[in-house]
């Protein structure tokens, strides 16, 4: 998959709007918009909770033990952390919505410590 990247003053934009996060946490949205779409048979609005967990499945995919830190280097730390910084596009038209979105569909959609900590996928393996 290709490195995304802003254009030159977008996050000049956003951080003016929503300061908290990196770079890569919008971009890394961006890219789970589009992985969430490709495991979809046709492509359709995905709701904040299908968002979230593709940000999950993505960040596993992309930094395997390394998924949490990474989230959180950018300042995403929990599930709503993702449903602001989509907000933060809708709110400068870079994403768009549908009225029934809200940023609430991201609250608790899936627990960080379960996800990249306790339930990692090859956490079993040491075992075996």
């Amino acid at each position: 998959m290709a490195e995304l990247a802003f254009r030159d003053g977008i996050m000049d934009r956003i951080r003016l709007r929503e300061s908290r996060f990196g770079e890569g946490a919008y971009l890394f949205i961006l890219a789970a918009l589009e992985f969430c779409q490709q495991r979809l048979p046709e492509r359709r609005h995905i709701t904040g909770k299908e968002l979230a967990l593709a940000c999950r499945d993505l960040a596993l995919e992309r930094y395997g033990v390394m998924a949490r830190m990474v989230l959180e280097h950018w300042g995403v730390r929990c599930s709503s952390d993702l449903g602001d910084v989509v907000f933060t596009l809708v709110d400068l038209q870079l994403l768009m919505s549908q009225p029934t979105d809200t940023r609430d569909e991201f609250q608790d959609a899936f627990d960080f410590s379960e996800a990249f900590d306790r339930e990692y996928p090859w956490i079993g393996a040491r075992h075996a």
